[in-house]
C-alpha cells in the first residue's frame, strides 16, 4: 500500500511539471521578415529558406548565407560581396523575442561597430 501511494505521489509530481509552453524556437529561421526604416536602417525585406537569406533594401537585392549557431545567434555572409565591408561576416545576436519579432544586435566582422534593431516576421 505504501509503494502504491509513493508511486501515485511521483506520478502526480511528474504530471504537474508538464509545460504548456509551445516550442517555436525555429520560427525565425524560415519565412518573410521586415526591418522597418528608422533608427539608422532603411526598410529591408528578408526571405529566409534553409541556409540562404535574400535581402531587398531599396533597389538592391543581395543573397547571403546564414549559419545558425543556436536559436539566438547566427552569422550572415554575402555570397557576392560588392565592397570590402561586405566581405566581413555579420554576427547577429537575438536579444529579446516577441510573438512575431525579435530585437537584435549586429556586429560586422571583428570591428567594434554594432547596431541594434528589430526584425518582424510578416509571413
Amino acid at each position: 500500500m505504501k509503494t502504491i501511494s509513493l508511486f501515485l505521489a511521483f506520478l502526480t509530481l511528474f504530471a504537474a511539471c508538464k509545460s504548456d509552453i509551445k516550442d517555436n524556437s525555429d520560427q525565425f529561421k524560415i519565412g518573410v521578415f521586415e526591418i522597418p526604416a528608422g533608427k539608422g536602417f532603411v526598410k529591408e525585406t528578408i526571405i529566409r529558406k534553409d541556409s540562404i537569406q535574400i535581402s531587398q533594401h531599396g533597389t538592391e537585392i543581395d543573397t547571403l548565407s546564414i549559419e545558425w549557431k543556436n536559436n539566438f545567434f547566427y552569422t550572415l555572409r554575402y555570397l557576392n560581396p560588392k565592397t570590402d565591408l561586405q566581405k566581413d561576416p555579420m554576427f547577429i545576436q537575438i536579444n529579446k523575442i516577441y510573438e512575431n519579432a525579435y530585437d537584435f544586435t549586429v556586429k560586422i566582422g571583428f570591428s567594434k561597430f554594432s547596431k541594434k534593431g528589430t526584425l518582424y516576421k510578416i509571413k
